[in-house]
This record gives structure tokens, sequence and C-alpha cells, in this order.
């Protein structure tokens, strides 16, 4: 139980069972696609949302009300990607969807190898 009473997800799993149904699918295929371009990423809960981490900590998804949300855990996505989130709905760095709408695959799977590539670049310059 968390300090308001709720009981946190141990997984990420348990955490999209814990959502409203209508948000299942599409959290399911966010993170079908976070691991199809970083099979490699451990899964865990940080901040009591699914997260992966490669290296460092790489993206994380969840849901809001009206929103299922990508979160690329980088503030240069939004500078290096300007042009391909013109038509996105964005609020900081936190990429949102409508539930059970077709998801902008492409630039998910474009968001992870460039979080994934630039974790790799960051691991390699600390050895």
């Amino acid at each position: 139980m968390s300090r308001n009473n709720t009981i946190e997800p141990q997984n990420i799993d348990e955490y999209i069972a814990m959502q409203p149904e209508n948000f299942h699918d599409t959290l399911e295929e966010i993170r079908s696609i976070i691991r199809a371009i970083a099979p490699e990423a451990t899964e865990m809960i940080s901040y009591q949302v699914p997260a992966f981490k490669w290296h460092y900590m790489l993206v994380g998804f969840g849901v809001n009300k009206k929103f299922c949300s990508l979160y690329p855990m980088s503030t240069s996505i939004n500078k290096k990607m300007a042009e391909d989130l013109k038509d996105q709905k964005v609020s900081g760095t936190t990429l949102h969807f409508v539930p059970a709408a077709p998801l902008p695959v492409d630039l998910i799977k474009k968001i992870v190898l460039t979080r994934k590539l630039e974790n790799e670049e960051k691991a390699a310059g600390k050895k």
C-alpha cells in the first residue's frame, strides 16, 4: 500500500490490470512496441508507472483520466524529433494517445530506438 492507501502495482501486468478496461489494449500495444525495439531492456515499475531500463531509464508509459501516455524520459527528444512530434498531443516531453485509437507505431518505435542509442552512447562514454 502507498501512503494514500492505494495498492501499488508490483509489475507491468498488475499496472495494466488496474487501469480502466478501455486502456488495456493500448497499453499492451505500447508495451509490445517497446519490447520489440528494446528486447534487452528490463521492465519495472518506477514512480508507480511502467518503465523500461537499458543502461539507464529508457522510456515509460501510463495513463491519466483521458489518455495513455509515453514518457521518453529525455528532454532532448522534443528537439531531435520536433518535426515528427508536430501532429501529436505532447505536454512537456510526454506524448498522449487516445485509448483504442490507432497508435503512431512508427513514431513510438523511433522514440524508443533514439532513446536506446542515447543510453548506449552515454554508457559507452562512462567506460
